[in-house]
């Protein structure tokens, strides 16, 4: 009877937190939204890419989240990761088709900022943001005038990068994923940009591994990165700057030919942003071998783009071979340090501060 008393109280203590609360839709106007979002059903935006994410502002002390995952094969489970204040990243993952999760039930009353970020990359089902239940909804601070686009394979979707909640070895391939703290978010913070993550496990400029059917090329214009009907509308986004991170997946293979079909498609790219500066990466996972191949096909390419008139490419050889995480990953220790890497360097060709 005494623990049933206790328990009533403590639920009766919450209720004049929730008494002030209301629930605020995922269309609500005020929420912003980054990334290659679906918005064929307004009221529920639908989440695919690694890396996409919503902001918004709220006050009071409570603050909960309505999601819903796709739970692709019945099985599979979406990450996101939530920061408030700009403090330490929240990495949850999703439990059940219908999610409501509570981030700040004691915070501080007054305005806050609230941050949610897909950890997982598309190949895990999507996410259908549905909206949130707090004391008021503000607007969300200034977006960023700068705009990077991170093109790549499983480094670039922060895959076996934070073993932090569960060993390398232990749960599912996508456990360990990190987008949030991937290099290319990183990389986006420091250097105080939006940015997009158009990346897939596996995939290739012309060969992918694991099965995959399509190279990045042929999906490249999708809102999930598969071979359907959602097509992305590039004029959404048009970045200052776009990374291309692949080769991994392909290896060594024929120079002539691998760029050829690496000309193609910048060629193509440049049908959609004309006015982006590319920066083509080698390998952060790549052996000695790779990244001598890569260098010099990197080399190579560039020339060539500018000696056709393209001036606006560039490319970055990265130092050292990152595999310190999960699957010879980049750790997300080592993601920090290869953001270091590429945020300096496009500092220095985009005259940045």
């Amino acid at each position: 009877m005494r623990k049933l008393f206790y328990v009533l109280c403590f639920m009766l203590a919450g209720f004049p937190v929730l008494a002030k609360t209301k629930f605020y839709s995922a269309n609500n106007p005020l929420f912003r939204y980054t990334g290659r979002v679906d918005f064929t059903k307004p009221e529920i935006p639908r989440f695919y890419a690694p890396g996409v994410y919503v902001e918004v502002g709220f006050e009071g002390s409570y603050c909960e989240l309505w999601l819903n995952d796709e739970e692709l094969y019945g099985k599979y489970h979406n990450y996101i990761t939530v920061v408030i204040d700009g403090g330490t990243p929240q990495r949850i993952k999703l439990k059940q088709k219908e999610n409501r999760i509570i981030v700040g039930d004691k915070l501080s009353e007054g305005k806050h900022q609230l941050l949610i970020c897909k950890g997982t990359e598309a190949g895990i089902g999507y996410i259908d943001f549905v909206g949130i239940r707090c004391e008021k909804l503000l607007p969300a601070k200034p977006a960023p005038v700068r705009k990077i686009e991170f093109m790549g394979n499983s480094i670039t979707c922060g895959m076996g990068s934070n073993s932090t909640a569960l060993p390398c070895g232990e749960g599912d391939w996508y456990d360990q994923s990190d987008a949030y703290q991937s290099y290319g978010a990183i990389t986006a913070r420091t250097l105080n940009s939006g940015y997009h993550l158009s990346s897939v496990s596996g995939i290739g400029l012309m060969h992918s591994c694991c099965d995959h059917k399509f190279v990045m090329p042929q999906l490249f214009d999708k809102i999930n990165f598969r071979d359907n009907e959602l097509v992305w509308d590039f004029s959404r986004y048009q970045p200052d700057v776009l990374s291309i991170c692949l080769g991994q997946n392909d290896g060594v293979q024929d120079s002539a030919t691998f760029a050829k079909n690496y000309l193609s498609f910048i060629a193509n790219i440049r049908k959609v942003y004309p006015n982006t500066t590319i920066v083509c990466l080698s390998s952060p996972m790549a052996d000695a071998k790779l990244a001598t191949f890569m260098q010099a096909q990197l080399s190579a390419i560039v020339k060539h783009q500018c000696q056709n008139g393209d001036k606006n490419i560039y490319y970055h050889v990265f130092e050292k071979q990152y595999q310190a995480g999960c699957s010879y990953h980049p750790s997300v220790k080592e993601h920090y340090e290869i953001a270091a890497q590429l945020s300096a360097f496009i500092k220095k060709i985009k005259g940045w501060n």
